[in-house]
């Protein structure tokens, strides 16, 4: 997606081994690193800053629309999973059990003691737990609807991790409702969707298809799963985040009954959605390119680095001033409600060592500033979504509002190179099975695997026919929201069929 260069700061390439590419511009920006733990990992300062301004944006949001935040435990009972049967199934595979509850010296070695009478879930997700407090805390209409968010961590004991994308434990945020009727849990699920496309497109510059998902890939439990889909640049399809439509499910297993308005008694209809620190990995597979790290300006920790130009010892100081007259200027002026923030790199390493690091964190935008440029009472400006070597010079005297300026243009920017690239690589034409088939094979085994984008196309709704796909390694990653209406033919099976479906390779 960037501009092809014959050297490249990111070995492999993302045609070499996109895999690869993925952990190394990871490492290069100094994001995160595996943990001693299988499967866990350190979130390491820049990654960290990240994740906030995305959790800070979010927040913002949930309580604008009427959510407060409040703290569950992170030990499930094991009863609770088993009140619900579809959710415990989903995921039971996944947990992690806590047995005992201390440790006793043997042999010069700790040994778990103290088994507990039952055992404790470290919670994969927290339907079960927060069904119990609504429990209590739902008793009439009056308490209806209860909106209520937490920021935690969950712990899922996958087999295949990945950095940010698939690890043991990880950051989320899960909203749980309850509600006096369908309709208005149904609209909170439709509502927390968009609430959610808004963060990724706005913010995170990733455009989405946001869709319901079939039954085979629906969340254990639920009645409905929504979700928003985004396509990598190795073409595969990567679910961001889900909403869920739970029904009365959880609320006939967890005895959340309130008395109506009319005198009766019903179970509230309840929703739950999230998303997870998995949109850092999105951040990086849709947006980076063979030279590291590229960010969207509204979730960059630094705006901008200045890089201080100290080859003449005897006006160090006058540039170092100068460069602290421009960061103080620039915090003045505003990017999104945001101050400009900027950090200054004053590290004793060569220019050219400092500016590649930069550009492999994905700082937007590179300012330098040497003797020449004070003489000028100018700076070098270079964009990240420009070739490396690719400089402005600008005037100090209203940097601000050319700086805001800027940034805003390389949102833009970013979010106009991934729409792109997601419409050149889903396809409308393909409507056999034989056609799909081919479009997911592999064209060559000595070249890395081709897998082919999204493929827009019919479906008969048979949730049978899921499984043949599971051959190709492809899904129906979501039933969009926005269906043509059109009738035609299903692509698995040749029935006739009027439900338009993405079909793609997914993470």
């Amino acid at each position: 997606m960037s501009q092809t260069q014959t050297t490249t700061a990111i070995k492999p390439t993302r045609q070499e081994d996109y895999s690869e590419w993925y952990q190394q511009v990871i490492k290069a920006a100094d994001l995160a690193e595996n943990s001693p733990v299988r499967g866990c990992m350190v979130i390491k300062p820049w990654g960290w800053s990240i994740w906030e301004l995305i959790r800070d944006a979010l927040d913002k949001r949930i309580k604008e629309t009427g959510h407060q935040n409040a703290y569950f435990p992170l030990f499930i009972p094991l009863s609770f999973l088993e009140k619900e049967a579809q959710h415990v199934q989903g995921f039971a595979k996944e947990c992690a059990v806590v047995t005992h509850h201390r440790l006793e010296e043997k042999d010069g070695k700790l040994i778990p003691t103290g088994q507990l009478e039952e055992p404790l879930i470290i919670r994969p997700t927290s339907e079960t737990i927060i069904g119990d407090a609504f429990s209590r805390w739902v008793k009439s209409w009056r308490d209806l609807p209860l909106l209520i968010n937490q920021w935690a961590n969950v712990v899922r004991w996958e087999l295949r991790t990945r950095l940010f994308l698939r690890t043991s434990e990880f950051l989320w945020q899960e909203g749980h409702t309850v509600h006096a009727n369908e309709a208005e849990a149904r609209e909170e699920a439709e509502k927390m969707l968009e609430v959610y496309r808004e963060l990724a497109e706005d913010h995170l510059a990733i455009p989405v298809i946001l869709g319901e998902k079939s039954e085979g890939e629906r969340f254990p439990g639920a009645v409905n799963t929504y979700c928003f889909e985004a396509m990598m640049q190795d073409r595969k399809a990567l679910q961001a985040g889900t909403s869920h439509y739970l029904g009365q499910n959880f609320s006939k297993a967890f005895d959340i009954r309130f008395d109506t308005k009319d005198g009766g008694l019903d179970y509230g209809y309840t929703t739950s959605w999230g998303v997870t620190t998995r949109l850092i990995g999105a951040l990086i597979m849709t947006h980076s390119d063979d030279d590291g790290l590229r960010l969207p300006p509204r979730v960059a920790p630094s705006h901008a680095v200045i890089i201080p130009v100290l080859n003449k010892p005897e006006r160090a100081a006058e540039v170092l001033a100068y460069a602290e007259k421009i960061k103080k200027d620039l915090a003045s002026y505003t990017y999104e409600g945001r101050p400009i923030t900027c950090h200054i790199d004053v590290r004793d390493l060569r220019g050219g060592e400092k500016n590649w690091e930069w550009i492999k964190k994905g700082v937007p935008l590179r300012i330098e500033v040497g003797p020449r440029d004070l003489d000028n009472q100018a700076c070098m400006v270079a964009r990240r979504d420009k070739a490396p070597s690719e400089k402005t010079s600008l005037p100090t005297e209203n940097l601000g509002p050319q700086i805001a300026a800027m940034l805003a243009d390389i949102q833009k920017s970013y979010f106009a190179q991934a729409l792109k690239y997601q419409q050149e690589h889903t396809r409308t034409d393909i409507t056999t099975f034989d056609e799909l088939k081919a479009f997911f094979t592999p064209k060559n085994a000595d070249k890395p695997e081709i897998h082919g984008g999204f493929v827009l196309a019919k479906w008969c709704g048979d949730a049978a026919t899921e499984a043949q796909l599971a051959d190709l390694k492809i899904s129906i990653r979501c039933l969009p929201l926005k269906q043509s209406g059109t009738s035609g033919t299903c692509i698995i099976t040749g029935r006739p069929a009027t439900i338009d479906a993405i079909f793609a390779k997914s993470y």
